[in-house]
């Protein structure tokens, strides 16, 4: 079911890119600071044309009174829907229940997962901690720049990087098709001793300035 929350929210994923925050409950520390800070950050996910929503198995009196909470201990305004699953019949049909963390009922809690889901309603990206860490927003929204920058361009992003950064020609590209893409002197062979006196359709390590 969805929360009566102040906002309108369609519980299908509309053909925009969404990040949807699986939280193991409310009232609870680590979670608290999460969607604080998702709160507080939300308008860099504005920008980039995602939007946000949480998930857990309270109900929406539970949420209701954690998002004030929420709000005084990190100045954050949550605007964002979450999603309530009480009876949890949509968390054991998506396979995001925990059974090795249970509430004071017994009954098991969301894993502490981040979905990102492409304009098709496909999983682009699923990362899932243990209930112990809290996920890392810089690295959350490096993935969703990196992903946002590839899915067109030919390119691949390479360890750490971060927007503005040189991005790797894809693989699959001959040198020729990377010339005629990129411009001949638009990107950078890497010699490796692998490849040392062959004849090369292409180059497995190559590099360009970011779209």
């Amino acid at each position: 079911s969805l929360c009566s929350l102040p906002y309108s929210f369609s519980p299908t994923f509309t053909p925009i890119k969404r990040i949807v925050f699986m939280h193991p409950g409310d009232f609870t520390p680590v979670c608290t600071t999460e969607l604080g800070e998702a709160a507080l950050r939300a308008e860099e996910f504005t920008k980039r044309g995602t939007k946000l929503c949480g998930f857990s198995c309270n109900d929406s009196d539970s949420h209701k009174g954690w998002i004030k909470d929420i709000e005084a201990v990190t100045n954050g305004e949550v605007k964002f829907p979450l999603f309530c699953d009480p009876n949890r019949d949509a968390a054991a049909k998506l396979g995001i229940l925990d059974e090795n963390l249970k509430d004071a009922k017994g009954l098991p809690l969301t894993v502490r997962s981040v979905y990102i889901i492409k304009p098709d309603k496909t999983i682009a990206l699923m990362m899932t901690y243990p209930a112990s860490t809290g996920r890392n927003f810089d690295e959350i929204i490096r993935v969703l720049d990196s992903l946002q920058l590839t899915a067109n361009n030919s390119v691949a992003t390479p360890v750490n990087w971060k927007q503005g950064e040189d991005v790797i020609v894809n693989f699959p590209l001959s040198n020729a098709d990377a010339d005629e893409k990129f411009g001949k002197d638009g990107y950078r062979i890497v010699e490796v001793p692998s490849e040392a006196g062959k004849v090369l359709d292409k180059n497995y390590l190559r590099y360009t300035s970011a779209p």
